[in-house]
């Protein structure tokens, strides 16, 4: 004798069960084999479990930490200290348009000659703004009578401590350089636009110059021309 046609709801209700088990052993079987990621919360804190410095040089100095991160997990991180950089965007505004003073220096970390804004760094017991108008009067030879702090920035901030501080630096006066015995610099005065151009096109491949010239475009758009250089 053939077998009866199942009901349309006795059919519904088999199904309904035949779909919630099969569901029900996904999850099962998922949270037995997958573990879950902690949960981040804002109350978590990174614990420094110890740190030891296996490296210090005149610049800068290398530690080795063992560090509980905020996911509880405990890992090895090695870090780069240095007492921080200061980067001066000095910009000339004699003429209609304004230009930026860039200088061009050889890097052995970049085997090359890189376009850079004036910049070093902070000697201990210095402020910030000392720092920049000291460099600036090294490197260049310009002073500045008007200055602002614009942008304030970690360098490579996986692996590396510093920070560097960016200074606008208007009402320019020239002078002579006072270079260190180991720095050859050549320096231009570049109009914004170009300096712009170089930064976007892979002419001008260092990140603090990169930023400074774009954050300038930008506040002069912004401000219809004008530079925001008195605060």
């Amino acid at each position: 004798m053939l077998c009866k046609p199942l009901q349309p709801r006795r059919r519904l209700r088999r199904n309904a069960r035949a779909v919630f088990y099969i569901v029900g052993m996904v999850k099962i079987s998922r949270s037995k084999s997958t573990p879950r990621k902690p949960k981040l919360r804002a109350g978590n804190k990174v614990r420094l479990i110890s740190s030891r410095t296996v490296y210090r040089g005149p610049v800068f100095w290398v530690t080795t930490d063992q560090v509980q991160e905020p996911g509880g997990v405990r890992t090895r991180r090695d870090v780069i200290h240095h007492t921080g950089s200061v980067v001066v965007l000095a910009v000339d505004e004699s003429r209609s348009s304004p230009r930026v003073l860039l200088e061009r220096q050889y890097r052995h970390a970049a085997k090359g000659y890189l376009w850079e804004l004036p910049a070093g760094r902070i000697d201990a017991g210095e402020s910030e703004l000392h720092a920049a108008q000291r460099e600036l009067l090294e490197e260049t030879g310009y002073t500045a009578q008007h200055w602002r702090r614009i942008l304030n920035f970690f360098a490579s901030p996986g692996f590396v401590a510093e920070t560097m501080s960016v200074f606008l630096a208007t009402g320019l006066r020239a002078g002579p350089a006072q270079p260190e015995a180991d720095e050859i610099i050549f320096k231009r005065m570049v109009p914004l636009a170009s300096a712009v151009s170089m930064a976007t096109k892979g002419t001008i491949r260092d990140a603090k110059t990169i930023s400074s010239v774009l954050w300038l475009e930008h506040e002069l758009r912004k401000n219809s021309g004008s530079i925001p250089c008195r605060k």
